[in-house]
C-alpha cells in the first residue's frame, strides 16, 4: 500500500496530476485536505471561504489521522493532493515522513499568471513558495535525503515518460490510463472546484506546454522575483525524466 503527499502551490498543474491518478483503477485522491483548517485558522478571505469550512474539516489532528490511514486493499494507492500555503508553521508537520512525499514545483511568472486571473490581490504567501521549500528541507533533513520534486514544465512537455518515472520512483506500476480523463467536475473535486477548475473541468489530459511568457506588471513581477530563488533552490532537485523510444 501507498500514500502519496503531493505538494504544490496553487496553480502548479496540481488538479491535473490529481485527475491522472484518480484515473487508475488502484487509486483513491483525496482534494486539500487542509483547506477548511487553513481558513478557519487564519481568518484570511478566500473565494467561497465559509462554504469551503462547512463542507471541510477543520481540526488540524483529525485531518492528520484521515491522511494517515491505511488505504483500503482494493485500492492500495492512495493519492493526496496537498497545498503548500496551507501549511501552517506553529503545526509540527512531521506526520508526513512516513508517506511518499513528492514536490510539484513551477516558474513563479507562470503561476501567477494563472493565479492573479482568479484573485485580484496576490502575496508572496499565496503562492506557497516559501512553505514547499520549509516542508522539503524538513523533510531532506528528517530523512536524510532530498524528496522527490517534479517539474511542471517536464510533465507537459512528455506526460507519459515524466508519469512513468514517477511512478517508478514511488514504487507503483505506471498506468496508460493517466493520461487521460472524462472532461467536466468530478466525485472528489472540492467545494472550492467551481471557482478554481475551470479550465480543468475542459481538459481531458495534460495540456501543451506554453512557450510564451506572461506580462506580470510591476506588482507580480516583484513577488516573482521574491520566489524565484526558491524554485531555482527546489529546481536542481527534480526527477530527470527518462525519454524512452515509442514501441508499436
Amino acid at each position: 500500500m501507498t500514500t502519496i503527499a503531493m505538494w504544490s502551490g496553487p496553480r502548479n498543474i496540481s488538479t491535473a496530476m490529481m485527475y491522472a491518478f484518480a484515473n487508475r483503477a488502484d487509486c483513491t485522491v483525496w482534494d486539500e485536505p487542509f483547506y477548511a483548517h487553513y481558513l478557519s485558522a487564519t481568518g484570511i478571505t478566500h473565494p467561497i471561504g465559509d462554504e469551503i469550512i462547512a463542507a471541510g474539516e477543520s481540526d488540524y489532528q483529525a485531518v492528520v489521522d484521515m491522511c494517515l490511514a491505511k488505504p483500503d486493499a482494493s485500492k492500495p494507492v492512495f493519492y493526496q493532493k496537498h497545498m503548500t500555503h496551507h501549511i501552517l508553521q506553529d503545526r509540527d508537520w512531521r506526520w508526513c515522513l512516513p508517506l511518499a512525499n513528492v514536490f510539484l514545483i513551477r516558474s513563479p511568472d507562470r503561476v501567477l499568471a494563472s493565479y492573479s486571473a482568479k484573485r485580484e490581490s496576490v502575496t508572496l504567501a499565496d503562492i506557497g513558495f516559501e512553505r514547499q521549500l520549509d516542508l522539503f528541507n524538513m523533510v531532506a533533513d528528517e530523512r536524510g535525503e532530498a524528496p522527490l520534486v517534479i517539474d511542471c514544465e517536464d510533465v507537459l512537455s512528455s506526460p507519459a515518460d515524466s508519469l512513468r518515472s514517477l511512478c517508478e520512483k514511488i514504487g507503483i506500476p505506471f498506468e496508460p490510463a493517466m493520461l487521460s480523463w472524462a472532461p467536466g467536475p468530478k466525485p472528489f473535486d472540492g467545494v472550492w472546484a467551481k471557482h478554481w477548475y475551470n479550465a480543468a473541468w475542459k481538459s481531458s489530459g495534460f495540456a501543451d506546454p506554453k512557450t510564451d511568457y506572461p506580462d506580470l506588471g510591476a506588482d507580480l513581477a516583484r513577488i516573482a522575483d521574491l520566489a524565484q530563488p526558491i524554485y531555482d533552490e527546489l529546481r536542481p532537485h527534480r526527477l530527470v525524466v527518462e525519454t524512452r523510444t515509442k514501441t508499436a
